[in-house]
């Protein structure tokens, strides 16, 4: 059962309580929203470059010009890769040109990208490769291996196949 006589002090410290939070700064609030005024939509300007408005026929021409010997430079880039046929222990060298499907037994090997990337201030060589295994007619759409790969460590993403092995060495760019 309850006391009927609580102490002067309990009932002090109750109606003290009560005090703060009935007289607190936050009950004082204002009870108005502050919004920041809207932007004026029609007077915003394309964030990419309109065609229509850029007359400059000779910048068009330089910038033409760039794409088409940056296209004739990936056409000479390549990458070296190792291939190893692990039942006969032989291992070749295999020069694949970039976008070009290059055999190596029945695999089919395509690089996309390749270059040369900074990390922890180590230069390494990187390729998105893309391997097909054409051995099996139903095989032939499907990637064995499909990603980047790294010349300094290979077991990042590694390349699994029973019968062959393949490592990248070098980005010729």
């Amino acid at each position: 059962m309850f006391r009927k006589n609580m102490k002067l002090g309990n009932n002090l410290q109750l109606l003290f309580i009560y005090c703060f939070f009935l007289f607190s700064p936050h009950s004082f609030a204002e009870n108005s929203i502050i919004s920041t005024p809207l932007l004026n939509i029609e007077k915003l300007k394309p964030s990419y470059e309109d065609p229509d408005l850029k007359n400059d026929n000779q910048s068009n021409s330089k910038t033409i010009q760039k794409k088409k010997k940056l296209f004739k430079e990936n056409m000479n880039s390549n990458a070296i890769l190792i291939g190893l046929d692990k039942i006969t222990a032989k291992s070749s060298k295999i020069f694949v040109k970039l976008n070009e499907p290059k055999k190596f037994g029945p695999l089919e090997i395509k690089i996309l990208k390749c270059g040369k990337v900074k990390n922890n201030n180590i230069l390494d060589d990187v390729a998105y490769m893309q391997v097909k295994d054409l051995s099996k007619s139903e095989n032939e759409k499907v990637f064995i291996f499909n990603g980047w790969t790294f010349a300094s460590d290979p077991n990042l993403t590694p390349f699994d196949h029973a019968i062959y092995d393949l490592q990248l060495v070098n980005c010729n760019v």
